[in-house]
């Protein structure tokens, strides 16, 4: 075999190989977006696969914006508890973009506003130190925990969105409170008929952060 053949060999071998390497390569490289939060993005009293995080993930690549979703949302999960497990899931899935949506057991308990607003505010930064982009949804409490605790409660998400430059979504439960027959046995967690609804406003609100 001459000089050329066996370099025109060699070559081929490579360009084979990068060929098969590629399909793997791009999949690693599709950027991860997180959610991280409590039961409303877990999925509770309902199978994974309907929950609204899950959801995203379909409709993003439906749309040719192939994220891959990793929830990370834990059931009665606090701002504190948050908090506490944020970083390694930061330094373990390395996200592009991050939803927070927590604070609505720090409401239930009557938790002061003043530190769920603080533990928001620790995660937020510690994205944005990560170099991931960052979306916010809020959460309302109900009218019989009084004007002034529901009031500070819910703006405690438009303050945090303001201040560090984050995507917003005022309240997740907007497309089913008004819709009892969306909600479980609890009148707390929607559905699985409900969770399309609440992924369809999640996809719209986060689409400047894509």
């Amino acid at each position: 075999m001459t000089g050329l053949c066996r370099w025109l060999s060699r070559y081929a071998l490579r360009v084979a190989g990068l060929l098969l390497v590629l399909p793997i390569a791009a999949y690693a490289a599709d950027p991860v977006l997180l959610v991280f939060g409590d039961s409303l993005s877990a999925g509770y009293g309902i199978a994974a696969r309907s929950a609204w995080p899950t959801l995203l993930e379909s409709e993003l690549k439906r749309q040719g914006k192939p994220y891959r979703v990793v929830n990370a949302s834990i059931s009665g999960e606090t701002t504190a508890g948050g908090v506490t497990r944020f970083p390694q899931a930061l330094k373990t899935h390395q996200p592009r973009l991050v939803i927070i949506e927590l604070g609505a057991n720090d409401g239930l308990r009557g938790l002061p506003v003043s530190a769920a607003k603080a533990n928001l505010a620790t995660m937020i930064q510690a994205a944005q130190r990560a170099g991931a982009k960052v979306h916010v949804v809020g959460m309302q409490m109900p009218p019989n925990y009084g004007p002034d605790y529901t009031t500070a409660f819910a703006a405690i998400y438009p303050a945090l969105a303001k201040e560090y430059k984050t995507g917003l979504t005022p309240f997740l439960l907007a497309p089913v409170i008004t819709r009892p027959t969306l909600f479980q046995r609890d009148q707390l967690h929607p559905t699985a008929e409900g969770q399309p609804l609440l992924m369809q406003m999640i996809v719209r609100d986060i689409k400047p952060l894509l």
